[in-house]
């Protein structure tokens, strides 16, 4: 049975981020995600992980600059430097963090210059940190306007053509339904590559309980394939985090 990290990025934002760590843990997730950590000490977040007992189960790579800034540079043909440069810084949070999966973020791009600028890329990030486990998620361009990595297939074919035993999908059932509209169809093709899953409710990326994807099907076909790994909530709340966790505590 797969385990529920809370992104604490999305989740119990009401709460500093040293507070949310608690709260998470006294709603029954088991592990965090925090999609950009950079602008927090390092020190202060391994104490609140270890004062809770859960475990770091994410992180993004790159940007720190979030708002209004770049969506990543993997796919970014001239940005090679920079790629690798936030590459190396993520990694090192990672290792600090003790983080099980770095997601690897396209940016903005297209055409066949930008799919072989990714493919060398993840080459390079997959030799340069050979024990960590790599994820790249296809997001949809409605929400994410110009992301290269938009389509679940070509996340397959690239993961394939990299070839690297420390890459895999990063499966979203939020992002699954809204660009394939098949979850379980999706979910059913592309387990094997799949290292790391995340929920929200579709449409609004809600509360991951109503809406188009029937999430009691889904977690059974996860158990199915044998997905033994987390699950990130990684949603927004439509009202207060702790009033829309019924979801939780049936799942």
């Amino acid at each position: 049975m797969a385990h529920f990290a809370a992104n604490l990025t999305y989740l119990f934002t009401e709460l500093p981020m040293q507070q949310r760590f608690a709260a998470a843990r006294r709603a029954g997730f088991q592990g965090v995600e925090i999609l950009f950590p950079y602008d927090l000490a390092v020190k202060e977040l391994v104490r609140c992980a270890e004062a809770t007992g859960l475990e770091f189960v994410l992180l993004n790579s790159p940007p720190p600059n979030w708002a209004g800034g770049p969506r990543g540079f993997a796919a970014e043909p001239g940005n090679e430097a920079r790629f690798r440069s936030d590459f190396d810084r993520a990694i090192r949070y990672a290792q600090a963090l003790d983080v099980q999966h770095v997601h690897i973020m396209a940016g903005r791009a297209e055409g066949p210059q930008a799919r072989r600028t990714m493919i060398e890329n993840l080459k390079w990030a997959a030799r340069r940190a050979p024990r960590a486990s790599l994820t790249i998620e296809p997001t949809n361009t409605q929400d994410m306007p110009g992301y290269f990595l938009s389509d679940f297939d070509l996340a397959a074919e690239i993961i394939a053509e990299v070839g690297a035993p420390n890459l895999g999908l990063q499966f979203d059932a939020y992002q699954a339904q809204m660009i394939h509209g098949d979850v379980l169809d999706l979910w059913r093709r592309l387990a094997p590559i799949t290292r790391h899953v995340q929920v929200a409710g579709f449409p609004g990326r809600h509360e991951p309980r109503t809406g188009d994807i029937d999430f009691a099907r889904f977690y059974r076909a996860l158990d199915e394939a044998g997905y033994d790994g987390w699950i990130g909530a990684e949603y927004t709340p439509l009202t207060s985090t702790e009033a829309g966790l019924r979801w939780l505590r049936s799942a």
